[in-house]
């Protein structure tokens, strides 16, 4: 499984832990991610993503997972996601 919202586009950061003597070591910063479904209005049906909090707050706002996923640029969205949004598009037009 990728580590990686498929709604925004997250994905995992490098760094350092940083001991009390100033030792580095790496470790990697990784997004947090939840399996969550959103239901479709246009669509009419349900879709299973893995978005980080950050993404599910997006879409909250926005107010739909249709218009988010419209207003949305597609290099931020997964390759499945770049075909719902040309579904999307095609049937609200």
């Amino acid at each position: 499984m990728s580590k990686k919202c498929e709604l925004t586009g997250k994905i995992p950061l490098k760094g350092h832990k940083v001991s009390h003597a100033n030792n580095k070591t790496k470790r990697r910063f990784l997004p947090n991610l939840k399996k969550v479904k959103f239901k479709s209005d246009i669509l009419k049906k349900s879709l299973k993503l893995t978005v980080s909090n950050a993404g599910v707050r997006s879409v909250d706002k926005k107010g739909s997972f249709d218009q988010f996923i419209k207003s949305t640029k597609a290099r931020n969205l997964s390759i499945r996601l770049r075909k719902i949004k040309k579904t999307l598009i095609s049937k609200s037009a």
